[in-house]
């Protein structure tokens, strides 16, 4: 459990497996067209020839071989997909832990998370490149990240965070688990979601016949009932009329006036039915995962229907579907067929049944699955990084963290600090120079939050923070759209802050965190801004870490009394080269860098 996941060791193995089934492949290929060829030869012989019965042997049995070929070929060809996906999944796991950005894929806030005017998710990169949403994935299903989005973008509960945690500290043992719930991510990511949406519809739907539903299944077997029996009274003599033309003419009349709706039923069930047989070794795969948290137990429970597993019934539907495929996959056959046995009917009855039995349990299943997928995210990050903490939700409004880092920035060089922020009426300010690490620390404190309330570790040696609504003002920016200027803009963010401390809900902490506000206007009437927006917020009783270069804030209330001061500072060698340490100290900053910066990259003054 304490070594690391081999994640180049198995991208090596699933890549020479690969390439062992491609071979493999190739060879199964020629094969099935040699034997194709023999067998069409020796029909064509036996045809032109006198057909002997050990001809038309043999051309069976090199059918018959050519019909294997094809099952063992589509086989081999699944397990080269399967290679392919697994290889994938371990050098992601590579690109995440090195952050290697350009080979991750892209995490764009999923669609219907809405990040206008919010609180924190710009200013702390949760989306996009560099962020923590493409570091944390991807999820392998779309309900898992829209999941996992919402978990980063929302505040949770107490009881919410420690059921998380608790499953996630049961799926990081599982490695194989994990890898090949990505794995399956993989194999399902061309899934058209218009299709999976047009099949809840259906699923979810009422009967498309309505109260003519039963009037239709005795219209079809009653059908069915006289032409065969027409039929059979015909081939032995019994009937003086050919009456079976009557009862088929019925029969191809009745699939003419309802090929709309069952045309309709059969496309939005059937719609990616190769997806729905993905999602469906997905939901096997799912199933299979040790009960071990009561969240975990809850979610494999909403897995069934009836008393059957969803990938049982996921199955039986998959079944169904394959029946009706003979429209598409052998569509000379199909009116001829439907015209003496109404095929289409059969299996829209059997899918009415399924849905009866299972419909309005899928968009559950595809829940619970989602809530799997995102866990296992979770579940990983804190496998691949295990002297990371698990936070402690508590009831203090103070924030403890000891050894804290940016967990985006890699191992090697991220530099920790310890900070505690609160108790309420307190605020921590931090002053330094430029690029010294103050802002770095700041979105520090914030994504870190931001993962523990989704239930993730942290990235610190300890960390224990209150329920809490978090609050940033650290990247504000202009709209020409709406006609905003930057200072304008930061005042817009700081009216957002100071209102969500005063309308804070019972029970929770706003924790709030400034970076350099107000470097829009001038120095006099931004201390007397700043220190207006303080008292408002410690009067409400939020917490929160400010960045600042203007020392003279320390100086007068309520930073002069409520604040505790903090500072990183910067070393100049002889030679003119500047080194930070990154390192926070107490105190306010002694020293101004921006001259010195200016020289460094060849502005003289």
């Amino acid at each position: 459990m304490n070594s690391p996941v081999p994640y180049g060791e198995n991208a090596v193995r699933h890549a020479r497996a690969r390439q062992e089934e491609l071979h493999r492949s190739e060879l199964i290929s020629r094969a099935r067209l040699l034997t194709f060829l023999a067998a069409t030869g020796v029909l064509l012989w036996a045809v032109a020839r006198e057909a002997t019965p050990l001809l038309i042997g043999i051309a069976v049995a090199l059918f018959a071989v050519f019909g294997m070929l094809v099952v063992w070929h589509a086989r081999v060809e699944e397990r080269v997909t399967r290679h392919d996906a697994l290889q994938l999944v371990n050098t992601r796991a590579l690109a995440r832990m090195a952050r290697d950005w350009d080979h991750l894929p892209d995490a764009e806030p999923p669609h219907g998370v809405d990040l206008t005017n919010h609180p924190y998710a710009i200013d702390l990169d949760i989306f996009g490149r560099a962020s923590l949403f493409q570091w944390l994935g991807p999820a392998a299903t779309p309900g898992g990240r829209t999941l996992l989005a919402s978990w980063l973008t929302r505040p949770s509960l107490r009881s919410e965070i420690l059921e998380r945690q608790e499953a996630v500290a049961a799926l990081v043992p599982l490695d194989q688990w994990r890898i090949v719930m990505a794995a399956h991510g993989v194999l399902t990511a061309g899934v058209r979601h218009y299709e999976i949406d047009a099949f809840l519809g259906w699923a979810e739907g009422s009967h498309p016949f309505g109260k003519h539903a039963n009037a239709l299944q005795v219209a079809v077997y009653t059908i069915l009932i006289t032409l065969w029996g027409s039929i059979l009274l015909d081939v032995a003599g019994l009937s003086r009329l050919s009456l079976w033309p009557i009862p088929l003419l019925v029969g191809l009349v009745l699939s003419f006036v309802t090929a709309k709706q069952l045309q309709t039923t059969l496309n939005h069930a059937g719609g990616g039915h190769q997806a729905l047989m993905r999602y469906a070794a997905m939901l096997e795969h799912a199933v299979r995962v040790p009960r071990s948290a009561p969240r975990l137990n809850m979610l494999v429970e909403s897995l069934s229907a009836e008393g059957q597993l969803a990938p049982q019934s996921m199955r039986r539907l998959n079944r169904i579907l394959g029946f009706g495929e003979l429209r598409r996959g052998a569509a000379i056959l199909h009116l001829p067929f439907q015209a003496l046995t109404l095929w289409d009917f059969h299996v829209f009855f059997a899918l009415e049944r399924w849905r009866q039995h299972c419909g309005t349990r899928v968009r559950g299943w595809l829940a619970a699955l989602a809530e799997l997928d995102a866990l296992s995210v979770l579940a990983t990050a804190q496998r691949d990084n295990p002297s990371w903490a698990v936070p402690t939700i508590g009831t203090d409004p103070e924030i403890r963290a000891e050894g804290i880092g940016h967990p985006l920035i890699p191992d090697e060089r991220r530099v920790p600090n310890d900070i505690t922020v609160g108790p309420q009426g307190t605020v921590v300010l931090i002053t330094g120079s430029n690029m010294s690490g103050k802002s770095t620390l700041l979105r520090a404190l914030g994504l870190n939050m931001v993962m523990a309330h989704a239930g993730a570790c942290v990235c610190a040696a300890r960390m224990s923070l209150p329920e809490s609504d978090l609050q940033t003002s650290l990247r504000v920016q202009d709209s020409l759209e709406r006609g905003l200027s930057y200072f304008m803009a930061a005042l817009a963010r700081l009216k957002g802050v100071v209102d969500a401390a005063e309308h804070e809900r019972e029970g929770r902490v706003m924790v709030f965190l400034l970076d350099e506000i107000l470097q829009g206007t001038n120095s006099v009437e931004r201390s007397i801004a700043v220190r207006a927006v303080t008292r408002h917020l410690l009067e409400a009783g939020a917490i929160g870490a400010m960045t600042t270069h203007d020392l003279s804030l320390a100086e007068e209330e309520p930073l002069k009394s409520a604040a505790s001061f903090l500072h990183f500072s910067e070393t100049l060698d002889p030679d003119g080269t500047m080194r930070f340490d990154y390192r926070l100290k107490p105190g306010l900053a002694t020293s101004r860098n921006a001259l010195r910066l200016m020289k460094l990259i060849g502005i003289e003054l």
